[in-house]
């Protein structure tokens, strides 16, 4: 029978900060393996395609090289080169397709259950850092018909809904963004939001062309409106006013938003706040309450996940692998970003 597979420091997320944490356990004489469920920079992947970054491109680089973009604004397609470029300049060692089922932390080492392309393995490690992200575990609406086949909560590509009846849910960028492109593609889009206003963080170029497509009757919309059930054809919306309306729909995108893998916190034993979703780590190292279990970027964040983007998440790196010096330097830079986050 085969020896179990072990590594020194085993990161789970391939995506910027997982890449930056690895990079910053390479260079102190480490060589990390890093794995994810789905290919390097997955959620960039589900991105929607040609879309732009809102942020420059200096601040999504990681491990000081630079990044080459044809505008202002990186795109999508962009920065999956450059975070491929990265892994290849760097020669980390990354393992795609493979997702950590579990962990179980001993004296001696971290045992962790991992399903790979083959079959599901078993290796060990000395330091586990969980970078996972939240992409893969959207919101729920908990609602009927959320689980049909033509809603989806994530937005790839307009093109494909010309000439049909869409809903979208949520007043978010990603919200707003994916009705303006759908409408502009052609689809009859009407969008749907709880709140009787778009949250303040939308782009500001975003806002009043939401804004003066709603009110020239081009998207159709029901602010501070909940939506109560979705068919195969329909969605049943009560509007502020308290009534209802069946919306026609051939395609819906419940576009609420994302959270850490919970579930993953409890099977390895990580603490956490069950109403904000913050779990229990060193704020200085990012070593949760699980000795030698490391977060990085937004699962230390719970449900606040709009509190970590790349800019600054990709400095946690040097907080889990660096010395009192390197940890100091990063706490500063993170905090030149002048995006906090909250203890």
């Amino acid at each position: 029978m085969p020896d179990t597979r072990h590594e020194h420091a085993l990161i789970v997320g391939a995506g910027p900060i997982g890449l930056a944490c690895a990079i910053s356990a390479k260079r102190r004489g480490l060589d990390p393996m890093v794995i994810d469920s789905g290919a390097i920079a997955n959620s960039i992947v589900g991105y929607p395609i040609g879309m732009r970054f809102f942020t420059t491109p200096e601040r999504l680089e990681i491990g000081n090289h630079p990044i080459v973009s044809s505008g202002p604004k990186t795109t999508r397609e962009e920065a999956l080169m450059y975070y491929r470029g990265v892994t290849r300049a760097e020669e980390l060692r990354v393992q795609t397709y493979t997702r950590l089922v579990d962990a179980a932390p001993a004296a001696a080492h971290i045992a962790c259950t991992v399903e790979t392309r083959h079959g599901q393995e078993t290796w060990t490690c000395d330091r586990l850092v969980l970078a996972t992200g939240y992409f893969d575990h959207p919101n729920t609406l908990g609602v009927e018909g959320e689980d049909l086949p033509h809603v989806s909560h994530y937005f790839r590509e307009a093109h494909e809904a010309y000439g049909l009846d869409v809903v979208v849910i949520g007043g978010k960028n990603s919200a707003v963004e994916s009705a303006l492109q759908l409408f502009r593609a052609g689809a009859r889009v009407t969008l749907v939001h709880r709140r009787a206003e778009f949250t303040k963080s939308v782009k500001y170029w975003l806002r009043p062309d939401i804004e003066n497509r709603i009110a020239f009757g081009e998207i159709a919309a029901h602010l501070g409106a909940r939506v109560c059930q979705i068919t195969p054809t329909h969605v049943s919306v009560q509007t502020a006013e308290g009534s209802k309306v069946e919306v026609q729909a051939d395609r819906v995108y419940a576009m609420i938003g994302f959270h850490p893998d919970f579930d993953l916190f409890e099977r390895i034993g990580i603490e956490y706040d069950v109403d904000s979703g913050r779990p229990t780590f060193n704020s200085d190292t990012l070593e949760t309450n699980v000795p030698r279990v490391y977060l990085a970027g937004s699962p230390t964040t719970g449900r606040r996940i709009s509190e970590v983007f790349i800019e600054n998440g990709r400095f946690d790196g040097e907080k889990v692998f660096g010395d009192l010096e390197s940890r100091e330097r990063a706490q500063e830079l993170y905090r030149s970003i002048n995006r906090p986050r909250g203890e």
